[in-house]
């Protein structure tokens, strides 16, 4: 099996991408918003691969070896647009962008022409390339009438936190929160320039000063906190501190493709054998992502808990490991749960409806 997908990797990779994006289509897969804005998030999560020879193992973030894959999920339901191998020690923004050409497309096929999509993105992509590249990619979407934004963590790496906290003083900024605490917000313009081009960016800067810690405790030196977040948002700052707040969701995303489709540890010792294993598993996940919502939420779900998403495990677990077996009586043929689980035929048959509706002539 490893011998015929490392001889079928490329094409592989490109065919299970089209069938995911095929597939969300024909069934009209449900991609709902988040305050306005359908959210497509990225980032790079670590996967242990230690103990092994595997062909471009190297060191990650997070102190294993192991490979650094990166990935795309459209909406609240985490709709998988691209899931992509990676060398352990690459960084998160090394050729970002050429993920960004492969993911963009697939986003506009199955988001509505009249809906807005916010790009999120945590500190790792923080690079004036990159910048660039989202920013071309919205004006070119804005072309064609549509409408892409953007929430980019920043990383402050150098930056001298005390001349922030001057620079807030002089600008009014700060807020006291509590005794001790003090919060204030710079809402900037930033030029960034990136191969003899130059663009304004908007940065927003949160500058928090703790003198006091929350046990009431006086601090001999203060404690100086800064984030920022690059943004394509037109929104008051603290409504695009919230849009970033949200992006912690997706971190399940990459808990369900690590744990529940166990693929964590990879089994070839090729990279190629490995990525095309990694893009099966895409499917693979947007296949059972797909039952859970079409079959585990709302008036016929057999679960108690109401849910706007289900885990790949309880679909998993409802759905696929559920025993039944064929019957030919009466010259019919019928499919058999035995008793007690109505709720789950009922499952059954709506799924069987939506599915044949989609199927391909």
């Amino acid at each position: 099996m490893r011998q015929r997908l490392d001889a079928k990797a490329g094409e592989l990779r490109e065919r299970t991408d089209e069938l995911s994006v095929r597939l969300l289509e024909r069934t009209k897969a449900p991609i709902t918003p988040h305050k306005g804005f359908v959210r497509f998030e990225i980032d790079t999560f670590v996967m242990d691969n230690s103990d092994t020879k595997k062909e471009d193992v190297g060191h990650t973030y997070q102190g294993v070896d192991g490979y650094c894959p990166i990935a795309g999920y459209l909406g609240n339901e985490g709709w998988n647009m691209g899931l992509e191998l990676r060398a352990g020690n690459w960084h998160s923004a090394l050729e970002t962008e050429y993920f960004y050409e492969r993911a963009f497309p697939r986003v506009k096929r199955l988001v509505r022409a009249d809906q807005p999509v916010l790009m999120v993105e945590d500190s790792g992509f923080d690079s004036a390339r990159l910048l660039f590249a989202k920013a071309e990619e919205r004006d070119a979407w804005a072309r064609d009438g549509r409408v892409l934004e953007f929430v980019t963590k920043w990383n402050p790496r150098k930056q001298d936190r005390t001349a922030w906290v001057k620079r807030a003083e002089e600008a009014n900024a700060f807020e006291v929160t509590r005794p001790g605490k003090r919060v204030g917000l710079l809402d900037l313009q930033v030029e960034r320039a990136w191969q003899k081009q130059k663009r304004t960016f908007r940065l927003i800067v949160r500058v928090t000063e703790r003198t006091i810690d929350k046990k009431g405790q006086h601090l001999l030196v203060p404690d100086i906190e800064i984030e920022g977040w690059w943004t394509s948002l037109t929104l008051p700052a603290v409504e695009v501190i919230e849009h970033y707040r949200y992006h912690g969701t997706h971190e399940q995303f990459h808990a369900e493709i690590k744990s529940d489709l166990d693929l964590e540890r990879l089994p070839s010792g090729k990279f190629d054998t490995n990525d095309v294993i990694l893009h099966l598993g895409a499917f693979a996940y947007n296949c059972l992502r797909l039952l859970g919502q079409l079959g585990l939420t709302g008036e016929i779900a057999p679960i108690r808990h109401p849910a706007k998403r289900r885990r790949l495990k309880t679909v998993l677990q409802e759905i696929m490991y559920r025993a039944a077996k064929f019957v030919a009586h009466a010259r019919k043929l019928i499919l058999d749960f035995g008793r007690g689980f109505a709720g789950h035929v009922q499952v059954f048959v709506a799924l069987q409806q939506r599915l044949l509706r989609a199927a391909s002539p």
